[in-house]
């Protein structure tokens, strides 16, 4: 596009790695970090919610959670962030990105502390209030999403900008294994001051009084990196690319610009204004759907799908940790053990496999792109899923077989976030113009969030013994584990198949994919326009 393009937009892509590109990716890393231990920590005190509320003498086991209030605890952080992501999204796009930034964090801050607070004098109005606050934890984890994404992308040169979202989208991993571990260290330092013997020997004493401050703890904890990270969220500039071609103030873009990275810049009004007067189609319009419907389409399809994968990886979690022994049975545990040792599983899978695949994506994306990465990630997911479940029950019963269950299971983790878990959260922060990016970064990732709770919960039943009596309590019978899996790898496939929808965009620049920022071509439309009109004899 050569000097065609405006000369704060030509900065920004060739901007050497600076100071600030790093701050960036701290400030809205933090908030991926946060929004990773919020969702993921439920996890580790499900078990312990159960035990404290659930607690049935009459059945003989250590109590857990009806199926209804399994799903509400565990699934309304999902609905709320799916909310979010559409809200913040757009209200993105509308008020800027830094505007509602702080915002999101804020609601983040005050919800995880409440969420540890919940209230009430029964196990349903517990419950209730809990599930009150996770909702409003995820509608805040939301807007996250589409402005982390944004803002990290509107920032970041067009020669490294794969990497530097892809390193905020990878403090999930650590946000993840920080859950985990906190979960271990609460557990184990409760344990240690009110130990007790394991349910079979004594199922009220298993369960201290004391283990109810632990799950609340986990919860509260999270608020902590979100508040040191909110005072320079509020100091960060406005992007310049909201600032000249969504507000159209080419003063003030330059203004900001200057204020992070150290580069000498002219306003050029007359230049934007013949940018801006050009293209001022919506969401909702044919020229969108010309140009970026198909686009949309396939990060829409290929993060619903990625994400059903993704958190259905929960539904076997429990065989391949019982097979290798990291998982003793409830009734030989004491509640506070049983946080410990799900939290330090948790905290091994997330160390060996999930945190090492973001970091994969981080060295390799602007090597190999997007589109390669994200092909080749559901093509091993798909080949991985069928390595599990076609030899299902074989891997699982064969301690012989054990090291190869788990290997695979790993390997799954890894393909996904060495694949379309990164990809999936990065394109949509590319291929769309500045004035709709977040919007529809947001509803990629609302979409995702809709996969995520047919993931977990849709597969939660379809995964359920299809013989009655050998389900899990409460729930009714399903289609089996290994067939569920079958459909889980055709899932997989699937998106490997909509990954085609997506353009690669390695090395470009965001105005360039877009078509958003090239002055040439509105200055030849002029030209045509004006010949036209002072010639009578033309057709038009």
């Amino acid at each position: 596009m050569g000097g065609t393009q405006l000369e704060v937009l030509s900065a920004l892509d060739r901007a050497k790695t600076q100071w600030y590109h790093f701050t960036a990716i701290v400030i809205a890393g933090m908030g991926f970090f946060t929004d990773a231990y919020d969702l993921f920590c439920i996890s580790t005190v499900t078990k312990l919610l159960g035990r404290l509320y659930y607690y049935d003498p009459s059945t003989g086991k250590p109590g857990s959670l009806p199926p209804n209030v399994s799903a509400a605890v565990n699934g309304v952080a999902f609905c709320g962030t799916l909310a979010g992501q559409l809200f913040f999204g757009w209200l993105g796009d509308k008020l800027g990105r830094k505007r509602v930034y702080g915002f999101t964090l804020l609601l983040m801050v005050v919800c995880s502390i409440a969420s540890g607070l919940s209230f009430g004098s029964t196990a349903k109005s517990v419950m209730t209030t809990l599930c009150f606050f996770r909702f409003w934890l995820g509608f805040g984890i939301g807007g996250d999403y589409p402005l982390s994404a944004t803002i990290m992308s509107e920032y970041a040169n067009k020669r490294t900008r794969g990497a530097f979202i892809a390193a905020v989208f990878a403090m999930q991993g650590v946000g993840i294994l920080a859950g985990a571990t906190v979960s271990i260290i609460v557990a184990a330092g409760f344990n240690n001051a009110y130990h007790r013997p394991p349910f079979n020997k004594d199922p009220i004493g298993s369960t201290p009084p004391q283990a109810d401050f632990v799950w609340r703890i986990v919860f509260m904890v999270g608020a902590i990196p979100a508040l040191l990270t909110f005072y320079w969220r509020m100091k960060m500039p406005e992007t310049a690319r909201y600032t000249a071609l969504v507000e159209g103030n080419a003063e003030q873009a330059v203004s900001d610009m200057t204020k992070v990275m150290e580069v000498e810049l002219h306003p050029e009004q007359e230049k934007l204004d013949k940018l801006r007067s050009r293209d001022t189609y919506g969401l909702f319009s044919m020229q969108f759907a010309r140009k970026h419907g198909l686009h949309l389409l396939g990060t829409t399809t290929t993060w619903f799908l990625l994400d059903i994968a993704f958190y259905s990886q929960n539904l076997f979690q429990k065989d391949v940790l019982t097979a290798v022994g990291w998982l003793p049975k409830a009734g030989t545990m004491s509640a506070l053990e049983e946080v410990y040792r799900i939290s330090r599983a948790q905290a091994l899978i997330a160390l060996c496999s999930t945190v090492p695949g973001y970091w994969f994506t981080v060295a390799f994306i602007d090597i190999l792109g997007r589109f390669i990465i994200q092909l080749f990630g559901f093509l091993m997911m798909t080949a991985f899923m069928f390595g599990l479940a076609i030899p299902y029950y074989t891997l699982r019963d064969h301690h012989s077989k054990h090291i190869v269950f788990i290997v695979l299971y790993a390997f799954t983790f890894f393909f996904a976030n060495f694949g379309p878990n990164a990809t999936t959260f990065i394109v949509p922060a590319e291929v769309f113009p500045a004035r709709l990016r977040s919007t529809c970064h947001g509803i990629s990732a609302a979409s995702g969030k809709a996969g995520a709770i047919v993931g977990a919960f849709g597969f939660l039943y379809a995964a359920q013994n299809q013989h009655p009596g050998k389900q899990d309590p409460g729930y009714p019978t399903g289609l089996g584990i290994r067939t569920s899996l079958i459909l889980l790898g055709v899932i997989n496939a699937l998106g490997f198949l909509f990954t085609f929808l997506i353009p690669e965009t390695k090395g470009r620049s965001l105005e360039e994919i877009s078509g958003e920022a090239d002055v040439e071509e509105v200055e030849e439309v002029d030209i045509k326009m004006s010949s036209t009109r002072s010639d009578p004899a033309s057709p038009l």
